[in-house]
């Protein structure tokens, strides 16, 4: 990238140098196919018809992110995602991304229904790529997209990052506030200019010190901790997710699941991905193949949700129809909506 940047000057130059080997190579849509990607996307309705953005992401026709593409010299903080803004508005897209190429910032309606808001919830710089930016990224790839498991985290993420640069500039340059907060507890005189100036240096070398010392502890607990315990052979093989713990009652259910299915589609194409709100069941790991969700966390009722209708939302979101059971074995009872729904994904897998 910091070879071709020098003679990336224009905004076509920057689409075809950076952002559609973004779009293919990273996000896994196909630029060459107008049914995953739409360049100079025009809305229906609501817009002028010279006004276009410069790609949309589709999934079964419709738009899930839209893309304004800017010159990779150009300073983001800069920019006004103007037409950005007003897509949001009309199409059915909920999230916007507006890029250099080298930045991709993403938006979506968290301050306001149908409103894109003025910050993003994610930032990613392909210079510093850590590996948060490659778990939130994942989510937005063709393999793994689900769109509610996305608006479901947005929210968090973009506070949590907001917090996190507040915490960096207040490491680099601690405010008059932030120093006052931490003097106080320790300083009972009047603070004075020059005991402000003390205490600021002290704050910057006492946080300085403290992430050291954290740092430290955990390459030590990390170097005395026990190798890991070998994998039982039955183990299933669980999509993990840090945040998520998938318990002895999911497990079971998506071993019901496996058995009830088995005369359609091999064992292992069966696919266990746990989130936050629900555990879902995919097969071949497909978020547009989803078999069931199980939503076993109340501690009260446990429901089973099915997509055997394959009806969707605007958005082109499946619509899940929620049903309670009493108990793990009332999934048999449901064994036909399963393999109706196993079914249609075959079919489609067939034409």
């Amino acid at each position: 990238m910091n070879e071709k940047l020098d003679r990336v000057v224009t905004e076509e130059a920057t689409k075809t140098a950076f952002i559609l080997p973004f779009i293919r190579l990273v996000l896994g849509y196909d630029h060459t196919d107008p049914d995953e990607v739409v360049p100079e996307y025009t809305a229906d309705v609501g817009i002028k018809k010279w006004e276009k953005v410069d790609y949309a992401i589709m999934i079964d026709g419709k738009p899930i992110m839209l893309i304004e593409c800017k010159p990779a010299h150009n300073d983001l903080d800069k920019e006004h995602a103007s037409q950005l803004y007003r897509y949001f508005s009309v199409a059915t897209a909920k999230f916007g991304i507006l890029t250099n190429g080298i930045i991709y910032r993403f938006y979506t309606d968290i301050d306001e229904p149908n409103k894109m808001d003025q910050k993003p919830f994610f930032e990613l710089d392909l210079r510093n790529v850590k590996d948060s930016d490659i778990k939130e990224l994942k989510q937005f790839t063709k393999s793994t997209f689900d769109l509610e498991s996305i608006l479901e985290s947005a929210s968090e993420l973009k506070y949590r990052n907001e917090m996190k640069k507040i915490m960096a500039e207040q490491f680099k340059e601690p405010s008059d506030e932030f120093v006052r907060f931490f003097a106080k507890k320790v300083y009972s005189s009047p603070l004075t200019q020059n005991a402000k100036a003390m205490f600021t240096q002290i704050t910057k070398s006492a946080l300085n010190q403290f992430i050291k010392e954290q740092v430290d502890e955990r390459l030590k607990t990390a170097l005395q901790s026990k190798t890991l315990e070998e994998k039982t052979s039955d183990e299933i093989n669980i999509k993990p997710k840090a945040e998520n713990v998938t318990t002895e009652d999911e497990l079971e259910g998506y071993r019901i699941i496996r058995s009830i299915l088995c005369e359609l589609v091999d064992p292992e194409r069966v696919v266990i991905r746990d989130r936050k709100s629900y555990c879902g069941v995919l097969l071949e790991d497909n978020q547009n193949k989803v078999l069931c969700r199980m939503r076993f966390n109340s501690s009260k009722n446990k429901y089973m949700g099915f997509f055997d209708s394959q009806k969707k939302r605007e958005s082109g979101s499946k619509i899940e129809e929620k049903v309670a059971i009493d108990n793990l074995t009332d999934i048999y009872k449901y064994a036909d909506r399963l393999k109706n729904t196993a079914k249609i994904y075959i079919s489609n897998e067939e034409k």
